[in-house]
């Protein structure tokens, strides 16, 4: 079974199981396996703090090329192979100048560049060489946030290193990576996590990037609104319809057309447009989906073809969330049903649960096949689940107030 994973905005492979829990802190430390985060900050002030956002430059095909001299100046990409329905997890540098991405089809990646080098994908050393980078932030702060096994933020506010600088810090660290790994890191530093972020994009790759408090109001004005975490090509063609090509724009609309236009997402799109964000650098994570995911060499020609590849995924699913209870309580909300067509359309399609339950699989994938009703490339079977205090919560309000039937 190929596992068809996403990935962030440097082309790595995101949201792998067991990615979090394996960027060890020193002993004294724990960290959990997760997607979402408890919370930890400095004491300073919001507009005082001091936000570091590292981003290793194009992470595996970095470490491969490490590994490999061979294959510098040379385009890689690694993924699955172009026989198997594989996609490409990471690419350098070389091979985006083909127009090779991540999460393209390995075979379409080899029509843009048949020159194109692959390597397999190699996540225990991944894994490996994360651990040392994550040690290396520990030097600097014990405020960290791992989002992947190649990027972070630091909340460095209260650090002494360096005079207290941030600046300086983050070109220390991405020095000791080098010299430690023999990689290349990007960093932004900002008074928060999203200019963070935004800033450790602005001179990749080997560069960083500081927005001051002062420059926060000039730089975000002119910010385009697809520098926005969480504005995909859907949400940025609505704002191109509407006029709103950067942040200037989108604060000058407000936040009742922002909402009007978007939903529940205006308001931290107005927030963003004035260059606000008091979301604390988080420490302690905790799961807040599951799921597994199958891409089929041959397309599956119907909706009883999909339905007996149901009992293979379920089982799967099934091992991964026993493996995920050892490390911390979860407990379902709802299950989760992606079917991807052979035009590359994608559909999901929910229901409220508390189990895993194979029958009701088969009914949400016989429901999500109706809207293409054609064949199928890849099915996934998800979990999603409540925060560890609800269940309690709940179970104490059905036993006040029993279902009436």
């Amino acid at each position: 079974m190929e596992q068809v994973v996403s990935t962030d905005s440097d082309g790595n492979i995101d949201n792998t199981e067991g990615v979090i829990a394996s960027i060890v802190a020193p002993e004294n430390k724990s960290t959990s396996t997760s997607t979402s985060p408890k919370s930890a900050s400095s004491n300073k002030n919001l507009n005082q703090r001091k936000i570091i956002h590292i981003d290793m430059d194009c992470f595996y095909a970095a470490v491969e090329m490490r590994e490999n001299p061979s294959l510098k100046g040379k385009p890689i990409a690694v993924g699955g192979r172009p026989n198997s329905r594989g996609v490409v997890a990471a690419c350098n540098y070389e091979a985006r100048e083909f127009g090779v991405h991540s999460a393209m089809p390995m075979s379409q990646a080899f029509q843009k560049c048949p020159q194109l080098i692959t390597t397999p994908v190699n996540m225990d050393l991944y894994k490996s060489v994360s651990k040392i980078i994550h040690s290396i932030f520990h030097e600097f702060t014990d405020i960290i946030e791992p989002l992947s096994l190649d990027e972070a933020y630091l909340d460095v506010s209260d650090s002494l290193h360096c005079n207290g600088s941030a600046t300086l810090i983050a070109e220390k660290i991405r020095q000791r990576i080098f010299e430690s790994q023999n990689i290349t890191a990007s960093a932004g530093i900002a008074p928060n996590k999203f200019l963070a972020k935004v800033a450790s994009d602005w001179n990749k790759p080997n560069g960083q990037k500081v927005i001051t408090p002062a420059e926060v109001d000039s730089f975000v004005k002119k910010l385009p609104v697809k520098a926005i975490s969480g504005v995909g090509k859907v949400t940025a063609k609505r704002m191109t319809e509407l006029g709103l090509i950067t942040c200037g724009d989108l604060e000058e609309l407000g936040q009742e057309g922002l909402h009007k236009y978007f939903g529940s997402f205006g308001e931290r799109l107005y927030k963003y447009s004035k260059g606000i964000d008091n979301r604390p650098v988080e420490t302690d994570w905790i799961r807040k989906s599951l799921s597994v995911e199958d891409t089929f060499a041959k397309d599956l020609p119907n909706l009883e073809s999909c339905l007996l590849e149901i009992d293979k995924i379920y089982e799967e699913l099934l091992n991964r969330l026993k493996r995920a209870k050892q490390k911390q309580r979860l407990f379902a909300k709802s299950l989760v049903v992606k079917l991807r067509f052979d035009d590359f359309e994608t559909t999901t399609i929910q229901m409220a649960g508390t189990e895993p339950d194979k029958d009701a699989y088969k009914r949400l994938c016989s429901e999500a096949w109706q809207r293409g009703q054609r064949p199928v490339r890849l099915i996934g079977l998800g979990l999603q689940f409540n925060p560890p205090d609800m269940p309690e919560q709940l179970s104490l309000l059905e036993k006040r107030h029993p279902p009436t039937l």
